[in-house]
């Protein structure tokens, strides 16, 4: 029998060989693919004027409106005015059936004249106790009468005084119940508090009606002063902080297309509305549950109406002549580490050994060197619509990378090739 040359040292040679081969095609895309070149779009570093605004929603409401809520309760008899009309201050605006008010009156004023009767009834019988204590003291004083029979008079005269004095208080209870019935009666009648519209009329004629002395009152309708209006909208706590009294602010108003409204932050609400929204946030905190009123004096005065929705832009800060980049610039990329790592212009941070945490991503722009861009960090300060504020870290005339989106927000890193002229930034993308 022949017997077979054994082979297996040389399996494990072959297998090495392919595993090698492998590795080093593996390695060789790598490499293809980190020297490919980056189609970018660049531009120069320069200087510009930025104004930053908070964005948010609201409506529209007059600076004065008053909720007409009678104070007594009964039957609504008169309502002479509509919806929408127009009514000066001291016109009649509501009428409540007055009877029971007028009957109690009445009794009221009887309460009284009997009160007054026992006043005068009082005071006749203290001033004829005066005069028998007069009399009878001349003659206790000449032994004509005995002491136990002057402390009779004495005592008379004592008690008139009193009777006096309780009559008195008895008409002070009488006048007062008096002047309050007559003002019940009074408040049966409801005239307008200020020049303005009826901008809502709730109540009608024959329907009755609770008074606001023990509880919340009927609302009947609302009058509002419609000359002077402002736009309230609700802006969320990361932005609120930004917000000063005396900002300027454009409010577009969705009834009125293509035309623009000025206005001036006048009210910056003290307590937030938790996560009741009316109509909408805006601004950088438009996702935040807290909300806070801002009310926004318009300068214009147009036929708006109550509940209108508006969009308000409120100017908060303004920088004049400053390093800017277009906001598609700057992206975010964690803090490069080595003796080749660029200072950043944030403070240097070694928050890994320090705290055990992975440190903050940096705010970067990759600024482009021949062929070849380099990762900078930067220091940001206010934006527009379309730039940010350099603060540090990159002077003008430094030429950078502002796109496309891709490879300034995933696909560039410190050295990487680039070729100019590729995609520009989707202006949709606009912060990092």
């Amino acid at each position: 029998m022949t017997s077979r040359p054994r082979q297996r040292g040389k399996i494990p040679v072959l297998v090495l060989l392919g595993g090698l081969v492998l590795a080093g095609v593996a390695g060789w895309a790598a490499f293809q693919q980190r020297e490919q070149a980056a189609a970018v779009q660049t531009e120069k570093v320069t200087r510009r004027d930025l104004t930053e605004i908070v964005v948010a929603n609201g409506r529209i409401q007059p600076v004065t409106q008053v909720k007409i809520s009678p104070e007594v309760a009964g039957e609504i008899v008169e309502l002479p005015v509509k919806e929408g009309q127009a009514v000066k201050k001291g016109d009649l605006l509501v009428r409540i059936k007055p009877d029971f008010y007028e009957a109690s009156r009445n009794s009221a004023r009887a309460s009284f004249n009997v009160a007054e009767a026992g006043l005068i009834t009082a005071q006749a019988s203290l001033d004829r106790a005066e005069a028998e204590f007069t009399r009878n003291a001349g003659l206790f004083e000449r032994q004509l009468i005995s002491a136990s029979v002057f402390t009779e008079f004495k005592t008379a005269r004592a008690i008139a005084a009193a009777q006096l004095t309780q009559a008195q208080h008895q008409i002070e209870m009488a006048r007062a119940a008096l002047d309050k019935t007559e003002e019940d009666l009074r408040k049966t009648t409801i005239y307008s508090p200020l020049d303005g519209t009826v901008t809502r009329l709730i109540s009608q004629v024959g329907e009755r009606v609770v008074g606001t002395a023990l509880m919340a009152g009927t609302d009947i309708m609302v009058v509002a002063d419609l000359n002077e209006m402002e736009a309230r909208v609700d802006i969320g706590e990361m932005d609120v902080v930004l917000i000063r009294p005396g900002q300027t602010a454009r409010l577009e108003v969705d009834a009125f297309k293509d035309r623009t409204f000025r206005g001036e932050v006048t009210e910056i609400g003290n307590s937030a509305k938790g996560a009741q929204l009316s109509g909408g946030g805006g601004g950088s905190g438009a996702g935040d549950a807290t909300k806070f009123e801002v009310r926004i004096r318009l300068r214009e005065r147009e036929s708006f109406r109550p509940g209108m929705s508006v969009t308000a832009e409120i100017e908060t800060r303004h920088r004049t002549n400053v390093v800017a980049v277009p906001i598609g610039a700057v992206t975010a990329r964690p803090p490069k580490s080595g003796a080749n790592a660029p200072a950043p212009a944030a403070t240097a941070t070694h928050a890994t050994a320090k705290t055990g945490k992975p440190p903050k991503a940096l705010e970067v722009v990759f600024v482009v060197e021949g062929e070849k861009v380099r990762q900078q960090p930067v220091k940001i300060g206010i934006s527009d619509e379309t730039h940010w504020e350099i603060t540090d870290g990159l002077d003008e005339g430094a030429e950078i990378v502002t796109g496309g989106f891709k490879a300034v927000t995933r696909d560039l890193e410190d050295g990487k090739r680039i070729r100019k002229g590729g995609a520009t930034m989707d202006k949709t993308e606009k912060r990092p």
